[in-house]
Formats: structure tokens, sequence, C-alpha cells
């Protein structure tokens, strides 16, 4: 085993533990290169701000838009610059069982705390073939199952993760279906974070979710950590909904990605099949950051709607 590997080794029971994970964002230059200065500054604003955990080079941060050698060594870096005081998990999932082992051994050779891992999607498979990739993959280190059927077109039903549940290496599960769901699990032991925003504060307090993997904490982590830390708060969860309603009235990452351009932490810089959103979607991110407080959200600049031409498209990276 590598020496960073053995350094950065993390048990299962610290993953368990973390409540706010954020599924951070990739920024760009302007000819589609990853911008590590911005990222790095990302990075250290959740730090500051109280999240635990961040997934590198998931569905949020564009991973299926990278190679493999950018991100490899993007959790690389990540894990050299921070890994001391965040959890770096690596999104190493693949629809390839070969290439989802053969990437998860890259990253904890690099020093990843866990992998997050989905099942094959677009070529699926069935449900023992579901049981014989994770156990693969498990085999790795610690991992986090990702269920997300409205993008992998396949749900990940609980007679699978069952199955799984006394591999020692399962940290838990990222559900996506919905809290009834996620109580099915908790009801058993097994510890599940949930992926969805709007549904997170009641999942955490009313379901016993162990946290939440956030998009919103790009932008606010403060209030994401007071939603996962803080006991009930509904008056907050309240005030935040316009917030996520906005942010995924189209497909994540778009409103993500405008919205930290719009406040100026990151160049407006989009690789394709990604566009930001339009004007008037613009000028209610703006009125949106003016009724929470621009206090609350990362950066310090003043938020701008930005002209569409201020933003950049690139369709080779």
């Amino acid at each position: 085993m590598r020496s960073l590997e053995v350094k950065n080794r993390t048990s299962v029971d610290d993953i368990k533990s973390l409540r706010l994970i954020t599924a951070i964002k990739t920024p760009y230059l302007p000819d589609g290169r990853f911008d590590l200065e911005a990222y790095d500054d990302l990075v250290n604003m959740q730090i500051v701000q109280g999240a635990e955990g961040i997934i590198v080079g998931g569905t949020t941060g564009e991973g299926q838009l990278m190679s493999w050698d950018e991100h490899i060594m993007l959790i690389g870096h990540t894990v050299n610059c921070f890994g001391a005081s965040i959890k770096v998990i690596g999104n190493t999932g693949s629809n390839s069982t070969r290439e989802a082992i053969h990437a998860s051994e890259q990253g904890f050779a690099v020093g990843m705390h866990a992998a997050l891992h989905i099942n094959p999607y677009y070529g699926k498979t069935s449900m023992e073939g579901l049981v014989q990739h994770f156990n693969s993959v498990l085999s790795m280190g610690p991992t986090i199952i990702y269920n997300v059927p409205s993008r992998t077109g396949q749900d990940i039903p609980p007679r699978v993760i069952h199955s799984l549940s006394d591999n020692s290496n399962l940290a838990g599960i990222k559900e996506c279906v919905g809290n009834d769901r996620i109580k099915e699990y908790t009801d058993k032991g097994i510890v599940v974070w949930s992926g969805n925003d709007d549904q997170c504060h009641d999942a955490r307090w009313n379901y016993a979710a162990t946290g939440v993997i956030s998009v919103t904490s790009n932008l606010v982590p403060g209030l994401m950590r007071e939603l996962m830390f803080g006991g009930k708060y509904p008056s907050l969860n309240s005030k935040l909904m316009p917030l996520i309603n906005w942010l995924f009235e189209e497909p994540n990452p778009i409103g993500l990605n405008t919205a930290l351009a719009q406040l100026g932490v990151v160049r407006p810089v989009f690789r394709l099949p990604y566009v930001p959103l339009p004007l008037e979607k613009r000028i209610e991110f703006v009125n949106l950051v003016k009724e929470i407080g621009r206090e609350y959200f990362v950066g310090d600049k003043d938020v701008q709607v930005l002209d569409d031409d201020d933003f950049v498209l690139v369709d080779r990276y």
C-alpha cells in the first residue's frame, strides 16, 4: 500500500458520522481547463463554514465531463491540499465494473477517504448484477452507494442494499427516492444521507438520516450546516426553499454554475453541454440573494445579473 494511502486511510465509521457533505463544483478557465485557484477557494469556504466532507467529481462537479486523468488528478489535489481538514470522497463510479474498480484503486492510492458509487446506468444490469457490481467495488475501501433513478434509469431497491449491508466497507447510501425509503433503511440501522436538498431537513430530523449530500451548500454552506446540526429548524428550511427550487428548475449543475458565476467566485465558463440559465432566471437569483442576505452566500463580491455575452461555452476540453 502506498504511503499516502496509508496516511489518509479513514475508517468507515468516520464517514458514517458526516452530516454535511458538499457535492463541490469544479470551476474552469476560459479554455476549459480546471481553475484550481478558484477551486481551492471554494473548498476553503466549505471548510471555514463547517462542511465535513466533499464529493469530488460527482454530477455537480461534472465528473461526467472529465477524463479519468483529470478526475484522479483533482481527487489527489484535493487530498493533498485539504485532506487534513475535510473528508474527500471521490466519485469513482462507472457503468463498467472494470472501470469503477480501476478508478477506485487510483482514487484510494492518491489518498481519498471514501468512494461514491452509482449503479450502472444506460447499459443497465439485473438485481444480481447490481449486487455483484457493488461487492466488487466495496472491496476497495469505504464506499457510499448513490441511488438516483432519475439519472440512472434504474432504482437500487432495498433488497439489493440489504444484501450488501454486512459488508464492512459500506458506509451508507445517498438516497434520492425520498424520505419513506430513507426511513426503511434507518429503521434497520443503515446510514443514509438525503440526496434531495428540498427534503433533507425532514430527512434528518423526522426520518433519522445522518445528514445530506448537498448542492445548495455550495452557495450557503453555513445555513445548510445549521439545517443539519441545529435541531428542527422549519423556518430556515422554508427560507431556503425558494433558492433550492430555483437551483433545480433545470438539471443540476446548470443552476449552481450560473449562481456561482453571478456571485463572482468562479469564472462564467461552462463545459458543454451545460449552458447558463436565461436572463430572467439570473435576475430571479439576484433577488433571492437579496431576500436571504448576501452575507450568507459564498464570496464577498456583489451579486451580478451578468449579460449573455459574459458567458464562455467550451466544446473542446
